[in-house]
């Protein structure tokens, strides 16, 4: 049976005015659905098209790049991984916390420290309306808090790593000023050579980072600074020079660096680049103490209860932790996925099940060993 010549059934339960085209009709269906930026509604798009196609009687096939799922339909597959966007950062840790704590209030367990669990938004743009803001906050002092647990990575081995500090990031925008021109003539000082001279710098500094972290059998990526340019800016048309370019990196600076010294390398970059050369910080954090230099209890042999080998490092990246380390309240990095690769952010983002599961076992050990520490003299 043919299709009707202009479509049955449009209009999705709109009225039009008696005699209007049926094509017109269709064509304002699709019209009405939001598939603009920033939130386009595609499934929508697709289910009208989805629609069409089956009054055609046309064959319908969709190309979705690089998911295997879709990225939020928790799809488990045979193997029983789970895959989804935050599956590993970091809904699992949520309910993984969540579910211990139920655990530990059925058995009616008793403890000798008040656990509290926050959660707190905005961590992946920074934090700054987040975690940075309430723990200045007078509820969040009120806690009182002596010790806190955050998110880690997963480790692809038997092993479980273990964040005692993180990078500092520093998000930095170095402004080039120079002398304009016609694109037909050989203008002195112009901006393009200073931002060469800044883009060199840097760049020449992260080939250093990077053969230091190949030729170093102890070293992993939270050892060394990472540094990446990210966005050039500058130039109105082919033909005219500019009269300023600004270049921005994104740098991720171990605990371990004097920050001082580091900022005044940056300067001495500028310096050399050219007049007026200046730099701004989009981003700047300067956190150089680490949760293992904090002599106290509250340290990895609480986690020898649960018969685990642990891997010791740096978080490479930034996570909430940085704030609480910054108030003086030390904190550790600890998601419990061995045997999975590092999917946070990227596509295919999966977690097993059986490690999922796994990994509520072992904060049922691990926080009431936390929350049994006795107090120190010096606490109130």
């Amino acid at each position: 049976m043919l299709p009707d010549k202009d479509g049955p059934g449009v209009g999705g339960g709109q009225s039009y005015p008696e005699g209007e085209d049926p094509s017109v009709s269709l064509f304002r269906d699709y019209l009405r659905l939001k598939t603009v930026h920033p939130d386009p509604d595609y499934d929508a798009a697709l289910q009208f098209l989805d629609r069409i196609a089956e009054e055609l009687g046309l064959p319908i096939k969709k190309i979705e790049e690089q998911w295997k799922y879709d990225a939020f339909s928790a799809f488990k597959d045979a193997e029983g991984n789970i895959y989804a966007r935050g599956s590993q950062d970091m809904k699992c840790v949520t309910i993984q916390y969540i579910q211990a704590v139920r655990r530990l209030k059925v058995a009616g367990q008793k403890l000798m420290r008040t656990v509290h669990l926050m959660f707190v938004p905005d961590e992946e743009v920074g934090g700054h309306k987040g975690m940075e803001t309430f723990v200045k906050h007078p509820e969040f002092q009120k806690l009182n808090i002596g010790f806190a647990l955050d998110e880690g990575l997963a480790n692809p081995g038997e092993a479980f790593t273990v964040f005692y500090g993180e990078r500092n990031p520093w998000w930095i925008t170095v402004h080039c000023p120079g002398s304009p021109g016609h694109g037909s003539r050989f203008v002195e000082n112009t901006a393009a050579e200073k931002l060469r001279h800044v883009i060199n710098s840097f760049l020449d500094f992260r080939e250093k980072e990077k053969h230091r972290l190949n030729t170093s059998e102890c070293f992993t990526l939270g050892d060394v600074t990472t540094v990446n340019m990210t966005m050039v800016k500058g130039g109105v048309a082919y033909n005219v020079i500019p009269a300023e370019m600004d270049v921005s990196f994104d740098l991720r600076i171990p605990p371990t660096v004097n920050l001082q010294e580091f900022e005044s390398q940056i300067k001495q970059w500028c310096k050399e680049a050219g007049d007026d050369v200046t730099y701004q910080f989009a981003q700047v954090s300067a956190l150089t103490v680490g949760t293992e230099s904090i002599q106290t209890p509250l340290n990895f042999s609480l986690f020898v209860s649960l018969n685990i080998t642990l891997e010791k490092e740096i978080f490479p990246a930034a996570t909430d932790s940085r704030f609480i380390r910054a108030i003086g309240v030390p904190a550790i990095g600890f998601s419990p996925m061995n045997r999975t690769p590092i999917l946070l952010h990227d596509h295919n983002e999966y977690l097993n099940e059986q490690v999922f599961l796994k990994g509520i076992s072992m904060y049922e050990r691990l926080i009431p060993a936390l929350a049994s520490v006795a107090a120190f003299p010096d606490e109130a």
